[in-house]
């Protein structure tokens, strides 16, 4: 089965007809359950007190609901027209289905009710956008993201004006943008070859990201997922960095020591002089002058001083 990626734009492959058979398949649903609930999960958000998370390429809304069921508030974009209408219904399906739930529940008082109606209805939102050209939203807008099988059609380009590598640079520039300092992204993607995994994971990296990919079944070719895992923590890095300092200047210390105690450095190696970028060698300038010789132009001639450099500058 070839890849959708390959046929041309999300926008035009999730047509109608393939939004209802997406959203139909129970295999499809369990599938995106299981990897909405992993994502959920990598982002290690307190489900005590609820979050706003953006769900970019929200689909039919499979992983929106799942973060519903967790107590979160949610804004679900996608380029699909038609997947959003089948989001949409399934939205308001579900307040019509709770709504009936809570008129048959007789044994709770009006005001009650009343409440439970209000918490029950969809705590989600849907936005059409094409991620790959920025995510529209204000500075720290978001606690989390999540995205479920979208990120790697940002690896392909259906048009001369789209380029990869420019459109996951504006998306995750905009993601860093948008996310509160703290927040986590978890990006479920399907990377064609492993260069697409390196790419993705260098544009989100040069933005300021931290972070890297979590591979779940990595030995399994049906069940390999693969997360980006996103975040703003820095202190794994800096930790690095200052253990690498330490160890440099404890092996400074320790050479300072040696060359304090009297040890030679007659026999240590010096370094290569390194010929800068522009300058003529004495070989290319002989060459040079023997060439103009030929042509009958007037040349100096060939002495030992030919070539050499001069001490100082003018």
């Amino acid at each position: 089965m070839s890849r959708p990626e390959l046929t041309g734009p999300a926008a035009h492959f999730y047509n109608e007809k393939e939004a209802r058979k997406y959203d139909s398949s129970s295999r499809m649903v369990g599938v995106q359950r299981e990897i909405t609930e992993r994502a959920i999960e990598l982002l290690r958000l307190d489900h005590s007190q609820p979050a706003y998370v953006l769900d970019i390429g929200c689909g039919s809304g499979l992983s929106g609901q799942v973060l519903e069921e967790k107590g979160h508030f949610w804004l679900g974009c996608d380029v699909s027209r038609d997947m959003l209408l089948v989001a949409q219904e399934r939205m308001h399906n579900q307040a019509e289905n709770d709504d009936d739930d809570d008129d048959d529940d007789e044994s709770m008082d009006g005001d009650s009710n009343h409440n439970i109606k209000k918490q029950r209805k969809s705590t989600g939102d849907l936005m059409h956008h094409d991620m790959g050209t920025g995510l529209p939203f204000r500075p720290a807008t978001f606690d989390a993201c999540i995205s479920i099988s979208a990120l790697q059609w940002l690896c392909y380009s259906n048009s001369a004006q789209q380029n990869p590598r420019r459109r996951l640079t504006r998306f995750f520039s905009s993601l860093y943008t948008v996310l509160k300092r703290g927040g986590r992204a978890v990006l479920q993607f399907y990377p064609e070859t492993a260069e697409q995994a390196v790419l993705i994971t260098e544009c989100a990296t040069r933005v300021g990201f931290a972070g890297g990919v979590v591979v779940d079944y990595p030995n399994s070719a049906k069940a390999k997922k693969h997360y980006l895992v996103l975040s703003f923590d820095r202190n794994s890095e800096q930790k690095r960095k200052a253990a690498l300092k330490d160890g440099l200047s404890s092996a400074a210390e320790e050479q300072q020591s040696v060359l304090v105690t009297g040890a030679s450095r007659e026999g240590t190696k010096k370094a290569p002089i390194r010929k800068k970028k522009g300058v003529k060698t004495k070989e290319w300038i002989v060459h040079k002058k023997e060439t103009q010789r030929k042509k009958g132009k007037a040349v100096r001639p060939d002495t030992k001083y030919t070539a050499r450099r001069r001490p100082t500058k003018f």
